[in-house]
């Protein structure tokens, strides 16, 4: 990205627009078959139709069609073919090559007096025939002329914003759809659905029942696809962590609320602030101002100007107090401020709305057609003339609702009647009235309610805000002492938005008031949310705090606040590595909590079971835990909880992450359940819990070989956690992305992710996550062939009496294996793997976990033990390929190849190493970047032997392991998603496989692949 870069040349406003596209193109492709269709494109002013028909555009250029293109004008709706004429205009000036002149030359005069400047002869006799007559003599000239150019190449014809097409155009255009259905031609039309004249509607309705279009509906962008915009256009690699925090942050909730996903806006909202410095380009980074105003656009604030010039006195009146309401507004409240009856209220009203400034929402509420009209039209106003006009429709507003919630009695006789109205449903509009008007007693009253009401519903930005409006009215009232509770959910939604320093304040300032005011248990809550929010980046002084809140507890023998201190003090026992004393905490406080019958307490302390059980070393317990916490925060609508869980659930798969446990369920299941974490934390606005999700999610897609999707889910989980300085997920995500690379086998750049991880780890003091990416770090350093580097890391990470019992500690023990294997000491090896059989309490009547078992078999291969070493790895591959693992499939492949080969059983070696080729292909096909995906098959091919010169050299019909195993299936009559859940795979992988067979083979149907399969006694094989 250049300096001189500016969001309206390289906003991507595609974003969240690829299935249209896909459907835009699949249209091209069958024009150009000779299939001809007419779509339509709707949507509002900006909302990205004209970028839609560009890429379109672009697609069919390549395509080899001929782009012809009209568009419709303001002015035109009284200009007949307009859009047809402009079209031509631009043909003639762009000359084509394959159109001769000759032809070009006779449809001018065919059509004179349409083009009167390209005929050089002005004695051309004008016709003579009936209105009707030419009409349609033209319409059959113009029609040839398109249709003779389909014959010579594709085309695409497209007019655009025909809103403001002229009739006749219009009607050829309907004539002219009729005849392209059979022709190599694509007609779209765009046009704004909101802005929708007689004219097109009855040709909308025409086609449709003529069946000759598609619609296709663009509606503005959701927030997410906003936030998905900010990041392209402002690329992480050329922006500075504030920066970042305040484009997915305030800037994201402020551009998002003015603009509601509108594309265009968007662009000349970011145009305006970096034109203004507000956001500027410096030293190879974007920045950003001290300013926090983001100011209309010249652009909108000319066409609201352009619209608002021809309205009435009283009109302008009325929009100017609709502008200070809000973006809503009741048709009551205006009436009561003006006093105009309902019929001149209603007359002011319909004026507005063809001015098409505001629109009717229901008989009692209207709204502004944008946000940013209504911003416009408010940022005119005086500062003096704001606060009067807020603080007039607060009393009217407050006035109405006393009203109506005491049933129009006589304090409300002078009211205008209206609907029941609630104050729960007005907070918002209420605190935001009496804030702007100074009137700092009713601000505070309906500031408080309305942030409560705010994180309720997850709203937290919007919390900040109305908490922020509450501690100023304090200020602005000496006599009003400040509360605890106020500067807690202050520090909630802080905290919750990732804003350390701010959410640190303010529970330190409701610690504070607390104590000075001798509120115990106030005092209490605020040293629980203190280390909660420490538990981010620093364990020692999360035990500081959770350990005088227990105190604290104690003291005041609360069973409640006792049981969720236990609950604290537990799970930092287990971020210490100290899992007994977790569990026992947690069992205390989950039998307080069931004698109290309290669901909310239950539910979070069998959260904290689970992930006791899972990082102690048992995902078969821990699994069961979540399941019962998942169930109980949904039956108590606590989505934080439920988000948690469902992230932390995704681990019960064998990921790289848990492998050295016995697994208790698939990768596949995992992951639906990390996605769904990642979808609740999104619609909560909770960062941290979106950051947790991610690298749970990259995890499982990691662990399945979706490699491209596992890196990007990753990487995003590490932006988060830096943008909100949330130093665990940090190191969580580099771990994450570590084992990604490792299993790319990019080793060196899973080195340098494992090592930053440690970094990190280290400095939160978290044992756990500094055990694991010891583990981790020492197991790449062994496949790099840097066995000291692996060994002074172990020891750095062990400690004297380490059992083989948490996830952790499996994870160290499993790399001191792999390093007693590399040192060729395969006995020690195995005891190591014994020992940690011994520990794991689910292992036992077939069961085990997948990194111990390929372990184990490689142990007794060295060992010369091959028909236990072959059991191994016949029940890893059995797990591996139940639950989804195939990058850990294809090394056992591997692994049990290279034991074939060395027993001298050849057939059934080069069985296994064409399956680990296959496997290896199929993983590549899911590397996207492709460097990365040349390494990964480079380094995997090589690991494999070269063909063994006494196995054949080709298998029946040329296929390899993997085609045969395909045919074989298709000779069983397996569909192709049950070949797919056969495998393994994906079902795109095996229409792959199939489109090779057919082509090996000289096959044209699954049936032929079935006869040949039969025929050579492959099925019977």
């Amino acid at each position: 990205m250049q300096a001189s870069a500016t969001p309206s040349v390289i906003a991507p406003i595609l974003v969240g627009r690829a299935g249209q596209l896909e459907t835009l193109r699949g249209l091209v492709d069958l024009a150009k078959r000779g299939e001809g269709h007419v779509t339509t494109i709707s949507g509002e002013a900006g909302v990205g139709k004209s970028r839609l028909v560009a890429e379109a555009k672009g697609y069919a250029a390549k395509q080899g069609f001929l782009v012809l293109q009209g568009n419709c004008f303001p002015a035109d709706s009284n200009y007949p073919y307009a859009p047809l004429l402009d079209l031509l205009r631009s043909l003639f000036a762009s000359h084509p090559t394959d159109i001769p002149a000759a032809e070009l030359n006779s449809l001018v005069r065919k059509i004179y007096p349409l083009l009167p400047e390209f005929v050089s002869d002005q004695t051309i006799p004008l016709s003579q025939l009936e209105p009707e007559q030419e009409k349609r003599r033209l319409f059959a000239v113009l029609a040839n002329f398109f249709l003779r150019l389909s014959t010579r190449s594709p085309v695409l014809l497209i007019i655009e914003d025909v809103h403001w097409s002229d009739d006749t155009s219009l009607d050829f255009l309907h004539s002219l759809a009729r005849h392209a259905l059979s022709q190599s031609i694509l007609l779209v039309a765009t046009y704004r659905h909101d802005e929708i004249p007689p004219s097109l509607s009855n040709w909308l309705a025409q086609m449709n029942r003529s069946r000759l279009t598609q619609e296709i509906r663009l509606l503005p962008l959701t927030r997410v696809e906003v936030d998905t915009m900010l990041a392209v256009i402002f690329d992480t690699k050329h922006t500075s962590l504030d920066m970042r925090r305040f484009l997915h942050g305030e800037l994201l909730d402020t551009l998002f609320t003015l603009t509601e996903g509108n594309p265009f806006f968007v662009e000349e909202t970011l145009t305006t602030l970096i034109a203004a410095g507000d956001i500027f380009y410096a030293a190879g980074f974007w920045n950003r101002s001290a300013s926090r105003e983001i100011s209309v656009p010249q652009s909108i604030q000319d066409g609201v100007q352009r619209r608002t010039e021809y309205l009435g006195e009283s009109a302008r009146h009325v929009l100017t107090l609709a502008a200070v309401a809000g973006r809503h507004f009741d048709f009551a409240l205006l009436q009561q401020l003006t006093s105009y009856d309902e019929q001149q209220l209603l007359r002011i009203m319909k004026e507005l709305v063809v001015a098409q400034l505001v629109v009717e929402e229901s008989g009692e509420r209207f709204a502004f057609r944008h946000a940013l009209t209504r911003r416009a039209i408010y940022t005119q106003l005086l500062k003096r003339e704001r606060r009067m006009l807020h603080e007039a429709i607060a009393e009217t507003l407050e006035k109405l609702i006393s009203a109506t919630a005491h049933d129009h009695t006589q304090d409300a006789s002078n009211l205008v009647p209206t609907p029941h109205l609630s104050f729960d449903a007005y907070l918002e509009d209420l605190a935001y009235h009496f804030y702007l008007a100074g009137a700092w007693e009713k601000t505070l009253d309906y500031a408080y309610r309305a942030g409560e009401k705010a994180l309720r519903l997850y709203s937290h930005r919007a919390a900040v805000d109305y908490f922020t409006w509450a501690l100023e009215a304090i200020d602005h009232l000496p006599s009003t002492p400040a509360s605890p509770v106020l500067y807690r959910a202050l520090g909630q939604a802080h905290e919750t938005l990732g804003e350390f320093e701010q959410a640190e304040q303010n529970y330190t300032r409701a610690l504070e008031t607390a104590r000075l005011l001798q509120n115990r248990q106030a005092e209490w809550q605020s040293l629980i949310d203190l280390g909660f929010l420490w538990a981010e980046r620093d364990y020692i002084k999360t035990e500081t705090w959770f350990r005088q809140a227990l105190a604290l507890a104690q003291s005041l023998a609360d069973p409640m606040l006792y049981a969720r201190s236990l609950n604290r003090v537990g799970n930092w026992y287990l971020n210490v590595e100290q899992p007994d004393e977790a569990l026992r905490y947690h069992q205390e406080a989950l039998s307080i909590f069931e004698q109290l019958n309290d669901p909310h307490g239950i539910a979070e302390t069998l959260d904290l079971l689970g992930m006791a059980s899972y990082l102690g070393g048992d995902l078969i317990k821990g699994t069961a835990y979540y399941t019962q916490a998942i169930k109980l925060f949904r039956e108590t609508g606590n989505r934080q909880g439920l988000t948690s869980s469902l992230a932390t659930l995704a681990m019960r798969g064998p990921t790289f992450h848990t492998d050295m446990m016995v697994a208790a369920g698939s990768l596949a299941e995992a992951q639906h359940d990390a996605q769904n974490a990642f979808k609740i934390a999104r619609e909560i606005g909770q960062r941290s819990a979106e950051a947790y999700a991610l690298f749970q999610l990259g995890l499982c897609l990691g662990s399945q070989g979706e490699y491209t999707r596992a890196l990007a889910a990753a990487q995003t989980s590490l932006d988060i956690a830096e943008e909100i300085e949330h130093h665990q997920w940090q190191a969580a995500a580099h771990a994450m992305l570590g084992g990604i690379y490792r299993g790319l086998l990019a080793l060196p750049q899973a080195r340098q992710h494992f090592e930053q991880a440690l970094l990190l780890a280290q400095e939160v003091g978290s044992l756990f996550w500094t055990r694991m990416s010891t583990g981790y770090l020492a197991s790449t350093a062994i496949q790099m062939k840097d066995l000291s580097y692996a060994e002074k890391v172990l020891q750095a990470g062990s400690s004297p009496g380490d059992q083989a019992r948490t996830m952790a500690q499996r994870l160290l023990w499993c790399a001191t294996s792999e390093l007693e294997l590399a040192r060729g000491n395969p006995a020690r090896a195995l005891e190591i793997l014994d020992e940690l059989d011994a520990f794991d309490p689910n292992v036992g009547e077939g069961q085990g976990s997948l990194l111990i078992l390929k372990l184990r078999g490689e142990a007794l291969a060295a060992l010369q033990q091959p028909i236990e070493a072959e059991a191994a790895f016949a029940r890893a591959r059995e797990i591996a390929r139940e639950y989804g693992a195939r990058p850990v499939l294809w090394h056992i492949y591997l692994a049990s190849g290279n034991l074939y080969l060395a027993r001298g059983r050849n057939v059934e070696a080069e069985q296994e190493f064409a399956a680990a080729r296959t496997l290896i292909e199929e993983l590549a096909t899911n590397i996207d970047n492709e460097p990365l995906r040349n390494n990964f098959l480079d380094q995997a091919t090589a690991l494999l032997p070269q063909q063994h010169p006494q196995l054949p050299k080709q298998a029946p019909g040329g296929l390899t392991a993997r085609e045969r195993e395909v045919a074989l299936l298709i000779a069983q009559g397996k569909s192709n998603a049950e070949i797919a859940e056969s495998l393994v795979v994906s079902k795109r992988t095996i229409e792959t496989h199939i489109g090779n067979i057919m082509y090996k083979l000289g096959c044209t149907s699954r049936t032929q692949i079935a006869v040949w399969a039969v025929e050579t006694g492959l099925a019977e094989r």
